[in-house]
């Protein structure tokens, strides 16, 4: 059958085998240069060559974006880490941070090292928002921001955004998250306010993106599931180069003047790595 299974120790000795632990910490950290950073946490805890080699910066840096040092920059964290190691700096931009002013955050994916970004509704610009008469600006625990723009009843319904961002090279969705109807809690229970909504079902929801080397693209769907955040797909874009800002323009409209519509929340707009085209949010204030 082989030496493989054929040692066998003599009667009174104590027969060593190689395990986990033998494995040369620079052999484990080359295979874990081809996980993810999730698989690679996992199997930190096998042994203590497991634990250094899931440490090494090589490893790290292999995980993080090529514009990485632009991402501390523009969070203000370059000089606060310039003596972290590579795996501090993944784990801190895998946490979620606000720029802009607040009314943005960016972070990493977890899994794939890939770029998210949220804007809040105050950071858009939206006709009529002045006027109470048209919208408010609500607070939910619903929104990471905290607040959402709340539309009673418009004519003219516009929401237009841009950002310009150094964004690593991929392709890219961009979404924006709606609810038909205001939530809120009674006796701690979810309840969702629809009195207000209509309109929506009479004329589809226009959107569109364009970037500033050229990209562009138009879809329009009608809103009609109350009572749920939505992330509604606007487009893509593709980012070939990451050495250069690109200017990112976004919007949606609805301006038949012929019909009102209204009972609308507006929260933010996703921006991540491209997967699904429409998704529902099951968490309250998910991004």
């Amino acid at each position: 059958m082989g030496a493989g299974i054929s040692v066998f120790a003599a009667e009174g000795e104590t027969a060593e085998f190689p395990g986990l632990g033998d494995i040369p910490e620079g052999c484990v950290a080359s295979v874990f240069v081809h996980l993810d950073p999730v698989e690679i946490c996992r199997l930190a805890g096998l042994s203590r060559s497991f634990r250094g080699a899931s440490s090494a910066d090589f490893v790290w840096e292999s995980k993080l974006p090529g514009n990485y040092r632009y991402l501390l920059d523009v969070l203000g964290e370059e000089d606060r880490l310039a003596k972290a190691t590579k795996k501090e700096i993944y784990a801190r931009l895998c946490r979620p941070s606000p720029f802009g002013g607040g009314a943005k955050e960016v972070w990493l994916e977890k899994r794939t090292g890939g770029v998210c970004m949220v804007i809040s509704s105050k950071a858009l610009s939206i006709t009529g928002i002045d006027d109470r008469r048209y919208w408010n600006h609500i607070p939910t625990e619903e929104s990471r921001f905290q607040t959402v723009a709340y539309l009673q009843q418009i004519w003219w319904f516009e929401v237009v955004g841009e950002i310009e961002f150094r964004f690593p090279p991929g392709t890219y969705s961009l979404y924006f998250r709606l609810q038909l109807g205001r939530a809120s809690k009674r006796l701690g229970r979810r309840i969702c306010n629809l009195e207000h909504i209509h309109g929506w079902d009479l004329k589809p929801v226009k959107f569109q993106i364009s970037t500033s080397d050229g990209q562009h693209a138009l879809s329009q769907c009608y809103l009609d599931e109350p009572g749920i955040w939505i992330h509604y797909h606007v487009g893509d874009f593709v980012v070939a180069a990451s050495n250069e800002p690109m200017r990112i323009k976004f919007s949606m409209i609805q301006i038949d003047c012929t019909h009102t519509k209204g009972g609308l929340c507006v929260d933010s707009v996703l921006i991540r790595p491209s997967r699904s085209r429409k998704v529902r949010s099951s968490v309250p204030n998910g991004g």
